[in-house]
């Protein structure tokens, strides 16, 4: 059995949680959560790579068991999210590291590697977005809107993403076998993301989430140049991220490793683990492991 240590670090004031597995001198693998789960999210994945690799998986502030400073006394922008996870691992001691990166994890993943290239030895990207290509226009016209014109015209269709239909529809949304989803996800996420005053922590999350877009040229000369090794594994079936955006790293990253998985959604890992983690583990077998 896998021990799963949980953990809390105080970092620049705030307490920040952390799920840690596997033993240190094992390559590194940071593992970085999407809207509006939380490391929670890997708690399957964590025990399937820790035999073989030191994982990381922090909570956002904001988000699971992290602290969620007032909107009024914490500037929420990725790049905040972004300092707190470079400190993070500076005080864990952690300098080189493979990440992995769903949702929300993709731009503050991009911005940690923009910062200190030589840090990330690889990337797992499992519907993580970094190209205008994987925007599917239908879910992302209310947050443009609101990034533009922020107030009572264009928020209420932004909050209607907080509620529990709209929640549950990110995990069930393309999904071939429903039921292999366990309800307790959407249930445990509603209720966090709906905790007194988390609504502002959110909205000011969507409106920053426009800042992302003009980072992608830098993030795709950051590939040109530095050749990550790349994996793209992403739910076929995503309405939110779609497969166009995983076969876009090939234009800068010829020799990325695609894979798209026929039957899965945003939250692949809640229906297909297993084939998630049998290709990371291939892959970072042959990718340049973290030292």
């Amino acid at each position: 059995m896998v021990e799963i240590r949980h953990q809390y670090a105080t970092v620049r004031g705030h307490r920040v949680f952390y799920r840690e597995a596997g033993p240190s001198q094992a390559p590194t693998l940071v593992l970085l959560h999407g809207f509006p789960s939380s490391s929670r999210m890997f708690r399957h994945l964590i025990p399937a790579l820790a035999d073989r690799f030191h994982v990381i998986a922090p909570d956002h502030l904001g988000f699971g068991n992290s602290d969620t400073p007032p909107a009024d006394s914490f500037t929420y922008t990725f790049d905040s999210l972004t300092d707190i996870t470079e400190s993070l691992l500076a005080q864990l001691g952690v300098t080189r590291y493979a990440l992995y990166v769903q949702d929300y994890g993709a731009p503050i993943g991009w911005r940690l590697a923009l910062r200190d290239p030589e840090a990330v030895t690889a990337v797992i990207t499992q519907n993580g977005n970094a190209y205008e290509d994987g925007f599917v226009p239908d879910f992302w016209k209310p947050v443009w809107a609101y990034g533009e014109d922020p107030g009572p015209r264009t928020e209420p269709a932004v909050r209607a993403a907080l509620s529990l239909d709209a929640i549950r529809w990110q995990y069930l949304h393309g999904v071939a076998r429903p039921e292999l989803v366990d309800p307790d996800t959407w249930a445990a996420d509603h209720r966090e993301v709906n905790r007194p005053g988390n609504d502002l922590v959110q909205l000011d999350l969507f409106r920053d989430y426009a800042t992302n877009r003009p980072l992608y040229p830098r993030v795709h000369a950051y590939f040109r140049e530095r050749q990550v090794p790349l994996l793209a594994v992403w739910g076929a079936g995503d309405e939110i991220f779609g497969p166009d955006g995983a076969r876009a790293f090939i234009r800068d990253l010829p020799d990325a490793e695609i894979h798209l998985v026929p039957g899965g959604g945003h939250f692949l890992l809640e229906s297909h683990l297993d084939t998630v983690a049998g290709y990371i583990r291939g892959f970072l077998t042959t990718a340049e492991a973290p030292r």
